[in-house]
């Protein structure tokens, strides 16, 4: 014969429905279901939480353990993988960012990839680099004009002076 199947279960019925309506995750729902059953007396066995839960059985011991040591927190908690670690180190994008701040700048994203080859020994993709400067720090090549080697500077320096700017209201 197995064991008797006994929990304590600290919230209240009230409490159960009103996270059972809140919460937005279908597996959260689940597990405040079983929850909410047990305290209202409707389920008194494990095999019948899992067949009503379409779970097997084992699943529902293991959402019952971590309700045992976690509470209802320890229950409901998602946890989030911790992703790839960076191709970048830190030295480097600190150094991009400072060269990226500079007047000079690069002329495409192929010069970068290029200056982390030969200035801290990484080779990285295109599309990371693209990424990187793009998204995550925010930055534009920013590379002049073309100008014209036979423009007079002195003209240019008038025109700026006597050029009327105007505002669109």
């Amino acid at each position: 014969m197995s064991r008797p199947f006994q929990i304590e279960i600290a919230e209240s019925e009230e409490e159960l429905k009103k996270c059972l309506q809140t919460v937005s995750l279908g597996n959260q729902k689940e597990k405040l279901q079983m929850l909410w059953w047990l305290k209202s007396g409707q389920v008194n066995q494990q095999q019948e939480i899992g067949k009503r839960l379409a779970r097997d059985t084992s699943t529902v011991t293991r959402w019952l353990q971590k309700y045992k040591s976690g509470g209802l927190s320890g229950l409901l908690e998602v946890k989030k993988a911790p992703g790839a670690k960076r191709k970048i180190d830190d030295a480097a994008i600190a150094a991009l960012q400072q060269e990226l701040k500079t007047g000079k700048g690069f002329a495409s994203y192929g010069a970068i990839v290029e200056w982390l080859k030969q200035e801290h020994g990484q080779d990285i993709e295109y599309a990371t680099v693209y990424a990187l400067v793009r998204y995550r720090l925010g930055a534009k090549l920013k590379v002049p004009r073309p100008q014209s080697h036979k423009q007079d500077e002195k003209l240019v320096s008038e025109f700026k002076k006597n050029s009327v700017s105007y505002s669109i209201v």
